[in-house]
C-alpha cells in the first residue's frame, strides 16, 4: 500500500488536463519509466496527440484487461497538491483515476516479480494493462483506439462502482446542438426583429416532451440544457442563439428514430455533435468468479458514461468497478478512501491468480 499510495501521490501532482497536453504526456512518461524500471515490456500510442500505455503478455492475448486512466478535469492548483487525513487520500485524480492507474501497476509488478521467481516471464501474465490520456473527453484516441488492436476475454474498467457495487451497463450518451434564428434590430423596437432566443426556448419546449418518461432509479432517457449561447448586447434583438443539449439513453431506446423525431419537431437547426454507444456488460465467468471473492458486492448500473463503451463496441465483456470515493469525482474535496484501495487491491490480487484456470 506505500508503493501505491506513494505512487498515486506522485501522479496527483501532475496537472493533466487537456488544456495542457504536455502536462499529459509527462504523465504517460512517468507511467513509462516505472515500467522500464522494472523490465517491463509496453507499447505506448500517440494518436491526436493522446498518448495511452499499453502492457500485455507476450503473445498479445490477455484473458483479463485492467483499465484505467491519467487526465482529469481541471480545478484549484491546490488540489494537485495530495494530502492524507482521516483514512482519504485527495487530491484532483485521487479517485478519477489515478489511484487506478498505481493499482494497475502494482498488480503487475507483483504477478511478474512472482512469475520471475518460478523461472516464468511476461508471456504468462493473466492479465494486460491499459492506461489511456483521453478518457475525461470520451475516449476515442485512448482506448477506443488501442481496444482495436488488442485480444482480450474480459474488460474491467477501474473508473467507477464501489467495493459493493459492480457496475455492468451505463447509460449511452448524445450530445446535440440546438441552433435557432431570428433578425436583428434594435431592443427599442423589438417588433421590428424576432428573438432568436425566444424562438430557441420554444424549440427546446418542443423537445421536453419527448423525455416526459419514467423508470424505477431513473433508467430512462434524460435531456439536459448545458449550456445556452445567445446575444451581443442588452438593447439588441438576437439574430442567432445555440444551446448544447446533453442527453443520456438506455438499451430501451432507439435514438435513430427518436433524432428523427426531434429533428422533426423544431422549427430551428439540430445537430448531432458526439454520440456514444451504450455500456453493457454481459455474462462472463470472470464476473462471477469476481463475486465469489467479494462477498456483500451487487452488480447494478450507472447513469454516466465512462471508457467502458469501447468494449461493448468490440463485444468484449466487462464491467466498471473500483475503489470508494463518496461521489466526489470532478469535486473540490475529491478523495480515495484507503483502505477500500487497499481491500479492492487485494481482491483483484486473488483474482488475477486465478485467472490461469479459465
Amino acid at each position: 500500500m506505500q508503493e501505491l499510495l506513494s505512487l498515486t501521490k506522485d501522479l496527483i501532482r501532475f496537472k493533466s488536463v487537456h488544456t495542457d497536453p504536455a502536462a499529459i504526456k509527462r504523465c504517460a512518461d512517468f507511467v513509462q519509466a516505472y515500467l522500464a524500471a522494472h523490465a517491463i515490456g509496453f507499447r505506448r500510442f500517440e494518436v491526436a496527440g493522446v498518448p495511452s500505455i499499453l502492457v500485455m503478455p507476450h503473445g498479445g492475448h490477455a484473458p483479463v484487461l485492467l483499465m484505467a486512466h491519467i487526465d482529469v478535469v481541471d480545478g484549484p492548483e491546490a488540489i494537485f497538491t495530495p494530502r492524507e487525513k482521516d483514512g482519504r487520500l485527495y487530491g484532483r485524480g485521487s479517485i478519477d483515476d489515478k489511484y487506478a492507474v498505481s493499482l494497475a501497476l502494482v498488480l503487475l509488478r507483483r504477478q511478474l516479480e512472482r512469475l520471475r521467481a518460478a523461472g516464468r516471464d511476461q508471456s504468462d501474465l493473466s492479465f494486460g494493462i491499459l492506461i489511456t490520456g483521453d478518457e475525461e473527453i470520451g475516449g476515442a484516441n485512448g482506448a477506443g483506439h488501442v481496444l482495436a488492436e488488442i485480444e482480450t476475454d474480459f474488460g474491467i474498467a477501474l473508473d467507477g462502482g464501489s467495493l459493493d457495487k459492480i457496475v455492468v451497463k451505463e447509460k449511452g450518451l448524445v450530445r446535440l446542438r440546438l441552433v435557432a434564428r431570428g433578425r436583428s434590430a434594435h431592443g427599442s423596437r423589438p417588433w421590428l426583429g424576432e428573438n432568436a432566443i425566444e424562438n430557441l426556448m420554444a424549440d427546446y419546449a418542443r423537445l421536453k416532451p419527448f423525455f416526459q418518461v419514467s423508470a424505477p432509479d431513473h433508467w430512462h432517457r434524460t435531456l439536459n440544457l448545458g449550456i445556452l449561447t445567445a446575444g451581443r448586447a442588452v438593447n439588441q434583438v438576437p439574430d442567432r442563439a445555440e444551446a448544447l443539449l446533453d442527453i443520456r439513453f438506455t438499451e430501451d431506446d432507439d435514438m435513430d428514430r427518436l433524432l428523427a423525431e426531434m429533428a422533426a419537431a423544431v422549427r430551428g437547426e439540430l445537430v448531432v455533435e458526439r454520440r456514444d454507444p451504450l455500456f453493457l456488460g454481459g455474462q462472463s465467468p470472470y464476473l462471477e468468479t469476481l463475486l465469489a471473492l467479494s462477498p456483500g458486492t451487487r452488480v447494478g448500473a450507472e447513469h454516466g458514461a465512462s471508457d467502458a463503451r469501447y468494449l461493448s463496441a468490440r463485444g468484449i465483456p466487462g464491467i466498471v468497478w473500483g475503489a470508494d470515493g463518496d461521489r466526489s469525482q470532478h469535486a473540490d474535496d475529491e478523495h480515495v478512501d484507503i483502505y477500500s484501495v487497499q481491500r479492492l487491491f487485494a481482491i483483484l490480487d486473488d483474482f488475477l491468480k486465478e485467472v490461469k484456470t479459465f
